[in-house]
């Protein structure tokens, strides 16, 4: 199946910059904006995802979200999910 560009990157920001949008594993307010822009477009491409969507906005969880991401990208996610637990955290003082 073919997906739009945009919904991939934005699958792809989420999972990239996993640290600034998850919080306790759960979106954080700035990661639902993302999500929710990329959700609008997966439904209005593909209307048979909705219900995988609507779990995620119920519960907006890593797993959900990996659910969707493995759904649409070809690539492995789990190497992305490595690759972000490969950077060193960010300390705020």
């Amino acid at each position: 199946m073919s997906y739009g560009f945009d919904v991939r990157n934005l699958l792809r920001k989420l999972l990239l910059n996993y640290r600034g949008y998850f919080s306790n594993d759960v979106l954080n307010s700035e990661g639902r904006k993302v999500f929710e822009e990329m959700a609008r477009m997966l439904i209005h491409e593909h209307p048979e995802h909705k219900p995988i969507i609507q779990k995620a906005r119920r519960n907006p969880s890593l797993k959900n979200i990996l659910k969707i991401a493995r759904i649409v990208l070809d690539e492995d996610i789990e190497d992305i999910i490595k690759q972000v637990d490969d950077e060193p955290y960010t300390y705020y003082y």
